[in-house]
């Protein structure tokens, strides 16, 4: 039996979302290829991004590349707020697509895939990093130090914060 986190988050890369997931059982994140593309081609909208990654598999599939098949599909969370099943792979797969696909924005991407995949590592070693690495982030997004503990002391009681 498959098990799998509930753990489905946003990440960021110099200011984009790419949505990814955390498979508790493998111990690896997976990311959306759509978001990933989107990023990397500089190209803000969805559907163009889409039709870039199945002209991207396509020529994949054609010159043998076994990457393609290494890709699984996850449910994730849409700008809709609904959950599709989307086209994601786990750090060593997406690098691997990223090496398809020409673009400036590459190397910045893969140092932060590495660095994204060291600090779960650390985080698993080590949950106060964790929690560190959250109180840093809503610093940064200019929330209060009251707010973040009562959401902290919410969370830990099982309440649902707002």
């Amino acid at each position: 039996m498959k098990k799998e986190s509930k753990n489905k988050e946003i990440a960021i890369f110099e200011d984009k979302q790419i949505r990814r997931h955390w498979d508790e059982e493998k111990e690896l994140w997976y990311f959306s290829i759509v978001d990933v593309v989107a990023t990397l081609t500089g190209q803000p909208d969805h559907r163009r991004a889409q039709s870039y990654w199945t002209t991207l598999k396509n020529r994949l599939n054609e010159e043998g590349s076994e990457v393609v098949t290494k890709c699984d599909q996850l449910k994730m969370q849409a700008s809709d707020g609904k959950y599709y099943l989307t086209d994601a792979a786990d750090t060593e797969v997406m690098l691997r697509l990223i090496q398809s696909i020409p673009s400036p924005n590459a190397e910045p991407f893969k140092l932060w895939l590495a660095r994204v995949g060291y600090e779960r590592l650390e985080e698993t070693a080590d949950p106060e990093l964790a929690i560190d690495r959250a109180l840093r982030t809503y610093l940064q997004k200019g929330y209060s130090r009251e707010w973040i503990n009562l959401r902290h002391h919410q969370s830990q009681c099982g309440s649902v914060a707002s």
